[in-house]
């Protein structure tokens, strides 16, 4: 009997396939704090009032953006990624209970719920061979 489980499994045993994919899972992960990042520094004020009215402290914006622009792009090269990925994890988890957590923003909560189980997942299991991380350990 064909069990869809197993075929995948078989799939990702190959070592190309597995590096490309952790390749294509970084970076998506690392698409939306680059873009996220980049945005709060070209909408620095309106950025900063948008905290000030959660009740978040705007000075923790510089914080904000070197952690998001600095840790998204640290994924998308695969530089310190379990590290980057374990501060994206809380980051993405804080926010989703500061930001989000009232019932008419419960698609963001669980959107940053979802990527926390993602980064935490990539802290796991790591960068992949498309990597800094992989050729600096591999040395």
């Amino acid at each position: 009997m064909l069990n869809p489980n197993i075929t995948i499994k078989n799939l990702l045993q190959n070592p190309q396939v597995d590096a490309v994919i952790s390749l294509i899972a970084r970076l998506l992960i690392a698409y939306i704090f680059i873009v996220a990042g980049w945005g709060e520094i070209t909408a620095y004020s309106a950025t900063m009032g948008y905290m000030e009215s959660k009740g978040v402290p705007g000075a923790l914006l510089p914080l904000t953006i070197l952690v998001e622009l600095g840790g998204g792009l640290a994924l998308l090269l695969g530089v310190q990624a379990r590290l980057a990925a374990l501060g994206l994890a809380v980051f993405s988890l804080m926010t989703a209970l500061l930001f989000h957590g009232a019932a008419e923003d419960a698609i963001n909560f669980m959107k940053n719920m979802a990527m926390t189980g993602g980064l935490l997942f990539l802290m796991l299991h790591g960068a992949g061979k498309f990597s800094v991380d992989y050729k600096i350990e591999k040395s």
